[in-house]
């Protein structure tokens, strides 16, 4: 069988020993976020990256060998397995290579070739396969094929016995594993994806126009077309095949299978390939190239998903501050919750500034009481409907204060889920869904990451046909890059919630709840160590995920950092050479850069890790997260009959895909950034240029009221 340690090795480009090192850690339980930060000597450095790539090529082959030890269990069993076959089977690396080999012997339904053995028609299929060789002996198909005429086997006459035979033969050319991965390979070389709208679709009633009359090689098809002409498909609104030369198809498979001159012989079999590729062949390889290329588009995009899922995560925090918090509306006014600074729910109102004058005076008196009450720092207006209303109402209230919060638009998808869900329910019992809503903006302004975990990430809205890709692929990644992201900024132990400490390394939601229930009735954690008198958190738990765990203000200034506990005793022996205290760490940091970090590696600890402890200590408890900056909405605009041709605006990238990114200028609809319009260079992918959650500057090139499409650009202005 495989030696899959050296396959991954040479596939990934590593050294054998950092494939085992990694695979014995994965395999006794560790994190790849641990892994990749606390065990760098290990794996000479390896990223989180590597680390997920080995760990899922690692699950394929893992796979892949058990698969094979069924199939040559089965072949064995049929007493069909040649020495030259389990060759064939140990050594390939491809489950659909595996599969193809495995063809000829899977067992079948019932086929016209298994019915044309019942009437004893394989000895005739036998006999005609002898003739096909070369200079072979002229026979009469015919008068042969007169012996196994059967009143009793339902064989009336030579030609149903020639077509049985032919069955037979068909079956066994379809089942070849070279014919078909060669066929798949051609498909995928040189076949065509074509589609067409259905006739009851008129021209400009469907969104899936461009693909009207619509070819694309299959090699050159981009992910999102792939995946729009699948989801077109599924919706019974495109018709959609796979098109290529059928002559050069036959003229290869009778190249491969007629060996005779005979010209019988060969007429025979050319009937039969045709009928062996049109009825067995044909529809189940067409079907797995647009399968390949659909899990193709699917892995593409799902990385464009998990980019975007990161940027978003990862956007800049405001900050714990105190905040005001806005879910806007007309008829039911704007829901108003007040969040402290530690993102507690103080208090709600509804407002109703979008009604009469009455009412709106009023409106603003509340919100001018509740900013000084409170003492608000930042206000969050939640970006959906009266969105644009609501943020020149609230400009209006800000200019008779001598005192200004920050005013934001905070992109709400999602808001909605959060607060119907039984995540919202357990946290807010006796508060009504849009209080929720409301209070989730806010916090999102506050602390996205912490924020944003506490929903299912398909409903953030970070990527386009998220619903046609694999359901179960989408959230293995979506997850995975959650976890990162929460690893990768840390967690206040003090004030995670459920949600948050569950994606921290080695936690599990059990165990979160335990936290959460110590917090609460022993008060707040004065160090790590305390994480141990915690219910099922053992020794493994505390190794994987301490060093995630931030405790501010606590007992050891070490607890606020990333530095992992594992490490204390080298930062304390360097602290004392160094004559400096371990309450000052930032200068054990300033000292430590003069001095030889090798002095200090163990057998444990080496300068990698080292390296990391000097780049905490120079500033611990830092938020690794990039400086909070804010799109600037222009006054007026609010809906999309108030663009014009060649505007100039400001906006906030809320999602990119492969063709281009969206742009969220204040309107209620995104405007698109085409591929070709975000730069003044050639652009190959769109995530180089652009990430969720920047503040851009943009052009107008195009409205379209009707169909609610903006066209934007990014391009310098042509004088």
């Amino acid at each position: 069988m495989l030696n899959i340690p050296q396959i991954l090795a040479t596939e990934l480009q590593l050294k054998p020993q950092q494939i085992e090192n990694a695979l014995l850690l994965l395999a006794e339980g560790a994190t790849i976020p641990f892994i990749a930060r606390y065990r760098k000597e290990l794996t000479n450095e390896m990223n989180e990256v590597q680390l997920r790539d080995l760990q899922d090529r690692h699950n394929y082959l893992t796979e892949l060998q058990e698969r094979k030890k069924v199939i040559l269990n089965g072949i064995a069993e049929q007493g069909k397995l040649t020495e030259e076959l389990q060759n064939k089977i140990e050594n390939c690396l491809q489950k659909t290579e595996l599969e193809d080999l495995y063809l000829p012997y899977k067992p079948k339904r019932r086929t016209r070739a298994t019915i044309a053995r019942e009437k004893g028609l394989e000895p005739l299929a036998v006999f005609i396969k002898s003739l096909n060789v070369k200079n072979g002996v002229f026979a009469s198909l015919e008068a042969e094929a007169e012996k196994y005429i059967s009143v009793e086997k339902e064989v009336k006459t030579a030609a149903e016995a020639l077509k049985g035979a032919s069955d037979v033969l068909a079956e066994e050319i379809a089942d070849k594993a070279e014919l078909r991965a060669y066929l798949r390979e051609y498909f995928l070389e040189s076949g065509v994806f074509i589609s067409s709208i259905k006739e009851e679709y008129p021209e400009g009633t469907t969104k899936f126009e461009m693909y009207r009359n619509y070819q694309i090689k299959v090699k050159n098809i981009a992910p999102h077309n792939m995946l729009a002409l699948c989801r077109g498909e599924a919706e019974k609104i495109l018709n959609f095949d796979l098109s290529y030369d059928e002559d050069f198809v036959l003229s290869y498979l009778a190249s491969q299978e007629i060996k005779t001159k005979n010209s019988h012989v060969r007429q025979f079999y050319q009937m039969m390939i045709k009928d062996a590729f049109n009825r067995l062949m044909k529809t189940s390889l067409i079907n797995e190239v647009i399968a390949e290329k659909k899990t193709y588009a699917d892995i593409e995009s799902i990385k464009t998903f998990e980019t975007n899922l990161r940027e978003l995560l990862l956007s800049a925090p405001a900050g714990m501050k105190p905040t005001m918090a806005i879910d806007p509306g007309f008829r039911t006014g704007c829901k108003v919750a007040i969040l402290d600074q530690t993102g507690k729910f103080l208090e709600y109102q509804a407002v109703f500034p979008h009604q009469a004058q009455e009412q709106r005076l009023k409106a603003a008196q509340a919100i001018s009481n509740l900013i000084k009450k409170y003492r608000i720092e930042l206000i969050a207006i939640g970006n959906g409907t009266a969105s644009r209303e609501t943020d020149e109402f609230i400009s209006e209230v800000l200019e008779t204060l001598a005192e200004k919060p920050i005013k934001v638009i905070v992109n709400e998808s999602g808001a909605s889920i959060y607060s119907a869900s039984k995540v919202a329910l357990e946290e807010f019992p006796d508060l009504d869904v849009t209080v929720r809503g409301a209070i989730s903006i806010g916090r999102r302004l506050q602390d996205p990451l912490a924020e944003l975990v506490k929903i299912d990430p398909k409903s953030i809205g970070v990527g386009q046909y998220q619903h046609d890709v694999d359901q179960k692929l989408l959230k293995k990644k979506l997850d995975e890059t959650v976890e990162s992201c929460v690893n990768y900024v840390g967690v206040n132990l003090n004030t995670a919630s459920k949600e948050l400490l569950t994606f921290v390394s080695g936690i599990t939601p059990t165990i979160a709840n335990n936290i959460i229930s110590y917090r609460n009735a022993n008060g707040v954690f004065k160090n790590r160590r305390q994480l141990l008198k915690v219910s099922k958190l053992g020794p493994k738990a505390f190794e994987q995920a301490a060093g995630f765990l931030r405790i501010r203000d606590g007992e050891n200034p070490l607890d606020n950092t990333a530095v992992h506990p594992e490490s204390y005793g080298v930062v304390e022996a360097i602290a004392k050479d160094l004559q400096v205290p371990i309450k000052q760490v930032t200068l054990i940091a300033e000292k430590l850069q003069k001095t030889n970090l090798k002095k200090y590696v163990t057998d444990n600890i080496g300068e990698p890790t080292l390296r990391d402890i000097l780049q905490e200590l120079e500033k611990p408890g830092r938020d690794p997260r990039a400086e909070f900056k804010y799109a600037t909405f222009q006054a007026g605009i609010k809906e999309i009959s108030d663009l014009k041709v060649g505007m100039e605006l400001e906006g906030i990238i809320t999602n990119v895909a492969n063709f281009g990114a969206f742009v969220d200028i204040g309107v209620h609809q995104d405007g698109l950034i085409h591929i070709s319009q975000l730069a003044d260079k050639f652009v190959e992918d769109p995530k180089k240029i652009v990430k969720v959650g920047q503040v851009v500057k943009v052009r107008i090139l195009e409205v379209n009221e009707k169909l609610k499409r903006i066209s934007l650009s990014m391009k310098a202005a042509k004088q």
